[in-house]
């Protein structure tokens, strides 16, 4: 690693080939690491408004909940708190407007559920016994809908159940008229999609009986394994329900930010892949450069396998030593990120970055591996008519 040829082009394009192998893992570091930050700086969004587990009817929009699974509910060690609710797609109009919402009617539990207060931009939370709702963005720009605006009517409607020709509007549809108190702001599909409302109220609208729930959200004690809880609910509301975390409630994001990570990687390795045919070319070089030195070698007794392995290891060397520095060199490059926000995606949004110990294996293991295959290219080129007295 540390001898020099007599040949200064050749020393010129080791020189080229370290630096590239060491520009090429710090690219991917901060690449990985610089999507990881995106997809965490993505993910807190949704989660903030979804609980630890959630229970789902495996058939139908809704399950029945006895007084019996509520007092086993109340008693349970691993339930922290829980909430029903109600979720069903709705027609809303307001002073001529219309579009298509998702209502979900809560209890006075979810509060605690979930950090709904911290993604309320304007107004606050409703009144339980009221026909108060707190909208998303999206809905309340296309409604154009303030908020405690009682000049403005807001009209939400569901269809009746049943069969048969509808000959009136007026007999084909539920409706309620509503009072907007807040805003919220969470994320694109949620702010065009979801408004809140009390639980009586979607029951009303929605001809629920009492003990009828869409879901059930779970927020789960302080330690306790999910799988142990997974259990414990099941024993209790039986097969009629489905269960599921916050990443099986996100399962179409996670796949998205996962698939694009994905993509992200065998780019940068596929620029890795390049950047190695460098190190091929160098270690070619000094092959034909050394060839005087490697006859020596071989008619002293070395023998070709010997030679390769000499060659081999000094490709093998350059790329894990190239593949260290630039790993540094990346790693004090996210923390001066993290400390300083030297890139700004605005002016008061830093663009997110975020450390992870399986990014650092990943470099390591990919530099590795293509340095291996690059120093075992170059090896074979070793041949005894290469090496042998002429």
């Amino acid at each position: 690693m540390r001898s020099k040829s007599s040949n200064n082009a050749i020393n010129f394009i080791t020189y080229i080939a370290l630096a590239g192998v060491i520009l090429g893992s710090a690219s991917l570091f901060i690449v990985l690491s610089g999507f990881a930050g995106l997809k965490a700086f993505t993910l807190q969004f949704s989660s903030e408004v979804d609980p630890d587990l959630k229970a789902y009817p495996t058939a139908g929009k809704y399950f029945e909940l006895s007084t019996n699974d509520i007092a086993k509910l109340n008693k349970s060690d691993v339930i922290a708190n829980y909430s029903r609710t109600i979720e069903e797609r709705v027609f809303i109009e307001s002073q001529g407007k219309t579009t298509l919402a998702t209502i979900k009617g809560v209890d006075e539990k979810f509060q605690s559920i979930v950090q709904i207060d911290s993604v309320i931009d304007y107004g606050g939370w409703f009144d339980q016994n009221s026909n108060q709702i707190v909208t998303g963005w999206g809905i309340s720009n296309s409604l154009s809908l303030g908020v405690l605006d009682f000049t403005r009517t807001i009209n939400i409607y569901v269809p009746k159940p049943g069969k048969g020709q509808i000959t009136s509007a007026n007999n084909a549809f539920n409706s309620v008229k509503a009072l907007n108190v807040g805003i919220f702001f969470i994320n694109e599909t949620l702010n065009d999609e979801y408004i809140f409302a009390p639980i009586a109220l979607a029951k009303k609208l929605l001809n629920y009986k009492s003990n009828q729930v869409s879901a059930i959200e779970f927020k789960l004690q302080d330690g306790v394994d999910e799988n142990e809880a997974r259990a414990h609910i099941k024993s209790i509301l039986g097969d009629s329900v489905l269960l599921k975390n916050r990443a099986q409630l996100n399962d179409a994001l996670y796949k998205m930010l996962n698939t694009e990570n994905l993509a992200v990687y065998l780019i940068f390795t596929l620029v890795l892949i390049i950047a190695f045919f460098n190190v091929i070319g160098s270690l070619i070089m000094m092959i034909l450069d050394k060839k005087q030195s490697l006859n020596t070698l071989f008619n002293i007794g070395a023998s070709l396998k010997d030679i390769k392995h000499i060659f081999f290891y000094q490709g093998s060397l350059m790329s894990v030593i190239g593949g260290f520095i630039g790993l540094v060199l990346a790693f004090i490059l996210v923390l001066l990120q993290k400390q300083f926000n030297l890139v700004m995606i605005t002016p008061t949004l830093p663009y997110p970055i975020d450390i992870k110990t399986e990014n650092f294996f990943i470099v390591l293991i990919t530099i590795s591996v293509l340095g291996v295959v690059a120093s075992k290219i170059a090896s074979v080129r070793i041949t005894k008519a290469l090496v042998k007295t002429q």
